[in-house]
């Protein structure tokens, strides 16, 4: 039976389709049955461009467990991220005013 769980998000970068590179418009994530991985159902990841052909596509299929690791990875590394961007490069760092005694 299939799930119908697909979530659709906006997505800029760029994508690699054997040696050519493509600038991607979406991100598409989705629970089902595995197309290609010999695995039950799976976390499907698809990065697209929809102006482009249909083989503008970079596709995963993950265990859940794997899944869960993934965002674990990146809630890890988008935290940093945000930390380096504030803390380091000055953007969104509160300025304190002290006051002269």
């Amino acid at each position: 039976m299939c799930t119908s769980i697909i979530e659709v998000a906006r997505a800029e970068g760029m994508a690699k389709r054997g040696d050519e590179w493509f600038p991607l418009t979406q991100a598409v994530v989705a629970y089902d049955h595995a197309r290609h991985a010999l695995l039950g159902d799976v976390i499907t990841l698809d990065f697209m461009n929809t102006g482009l052909d249909a083989g503008a596509r970079a596709g995963v299929e993950i265990t859940l467990e794997s899944a869960k690791a993934l965002r674990a990875a990146l809630d890890r590394a988008i935290a940093a991220a945000e930390f380096e961007e504030a803390e380091v490069r000055g953007k969104g760092a509160v300025v304190s005013l002290v006051r002269a005694a």
